[in-house]
Formats: C-alpha cells, sequence, structure tokens
C-alpha cells in the first residue's frame, strides 16, 4: 500500500524562545505514525529532559496574555542569542 504523503510544514531548524521564557533547539518537523500530523521535534536547552514533539500548529501558533495574543515560539537570531 502506497500513500502518497503531503509536503511538511517548515521548521527552521535553530534556537526558540517560549512565550514564559526558556530557550529551546528545533531540530525540524516529523510526521506522527497513526495521523501523519506534522510535529516539531525539539528540545529544551535549560535541562536534561530530552526530546519532545509538538503539533506544528500548537509550536507556531499564538497564545494569549493578559488580553494580548503573541507568539508561543519565536525563534531567536544569533545577535539575539546573549539577551
Amino acid at each position: 500500500m502506497s500513500r502518497e504523503l503531503s509536503p511538511l510544514p517548515e521548521a527552521p531548524p535553530g534556537l526558540y524562545r517560549h512565550y514564559k521564557g526558556g530557550d529551546y533547539e528545533v531540530s525540524g518537523v516529523v510526521r506522527h505514525s497513526e495521523t501523519l500530523e506534522p510535529l516539531v521535534l525539539y528540545r529544551p536547552l535549560y535541562d536534561d529532559s530530552g526530546w519532545w514533539v509538538r503539533p506544528h500548529a500548537m509550536f507556531f501558533g499564538h497564545v494569549e496574555v493578559d488580553g494580548v495574543a503573541q507568539r508561543r515560539f519565536v525563534r531567536v537570531e544569533p545577535a539575539q542569542q546573549d539577551s
């Protein structure tokens, strides 16, 4: 049985910061084996808890904080890494 898979959405590898703080390394996008949902593969840099996955739409989605919508994770450019 061969099934044509849709292309995975982008998640550029690199450093990302969570809206609550904390930096994470994103490795890329993988696919759930049963649902084929795209998942972002990432790990926290502040501890050794290993690799995690989160639905792509949630990882790159928005959250509301004090009535203001903001991204859940934002990519940190190299010049911003020390901030």
